[in-house]
């Protein structure tokens, strides 16, 4: 009986949990160079003394997908969409290198490189500060050039070059903050190779559907859990009575 009933109660406990994975792909449905999550379930056998009777269901978060979302057209210079693989570097709250896909970028008033969600954005020897100018162009390789204040719109100059990076997806991990990182900690080289569309913005790659149905699931199955458990209890209470009969 009570492995009938710990199978199902850890089923419902883990149902839950994938849940809310696929409630935070839902939520950012419209979340810029967003990567939806992976959610999958296997059982797990109960170590300890004796002999590994007892099953419970554990879901796990095995991988992020990587698979890139759709081009938005913005017109804003400061935009940037990564043609193929590849991801931009920036500071997380912590200060450590990490990367995102997210090029909706913004000025600070002190001319500091930004990321929609206010992360500094990297170039290559850091954060990249733009000075008052009235036109910037981001390059396909990342080259920030501008138009300085009261210059002539012929007179550019070169300000810094956006960190692009290229490693093997492998080598990748989503962490709690939404953002990629490397595993083994250490910043991934710069890859020439990686290319941007200025004026554009890649959408997150969730599939609203999907996600709805993978909830809807889950919901039901969770509902077959919580029978479940009632039914456990019912036969509890009837092998009370019995045995209080045969007493």
């Amino acid at each position: 009986m009570d492995n009938f009933l710990f199978v199902a109660m850890s089923g419902a406990k883990e149902n839950m949990l994938s849940q809310q994975l696929h409630m935070n792909n839902m939520a950012n449905a419209s979340t810029t160079g967003f990567r939806s999550d992976f959610a999958t379930a296997r059982s797990q056998p109960v170590f300890g003394p004796g002999a590994p009777s007892r099953v419970y269901a554990m879901s796990e978060n095995p991988a992020t997908d990587f698979k890139p979302g759709s081009m938005i057209s913005t017109g804003n210079p400061l935009d940037v969409a990564i043609q193929g693989d590849g991801f931009i570097a920036v500071l997380d709250k912590n200060g450590m290198e990490s990367y995102t896909r997210a090029g909706n970028f913004r000025l600070t008033e002190t001319g500091m490189l930004m990321t929609g969600t206010g992360l500094p954005v990297l170039g290559d020897g850091g954060p990249i500060t733009i000075p008052p100018s009235q036109k910037i162009d981001i390059m396909g390789d990342g080259t920030i050039s501008i138009v300085p204040m009261g210059a002539e719109n012929d007179a550019t100059a070169v300000v810094g070059r956006l960190k692009l990076v290229k490693p093997d997806i492998k080598d990748l991990e989503k962490n709690d903050a939404g953002l990629i990182v490397m595993k083994n900690g250490q910043p991934a080289e710069v890859d020439g190779t990686v290319r941007l569309v200025a004026g554009m913005v890649e959408g997150s790659n969730v599939n609203a559907i999907t996600e709805m149905v993978n909830m809807m699931s889950l919901s039901r199955q969770y509902e077959m859990q919580v029978k479940l458990m009632k039914k456990a209890e019912e036969m509890d209470q009837t092998s009370s009575q019995l045995m209080r009969l045969n007493g």
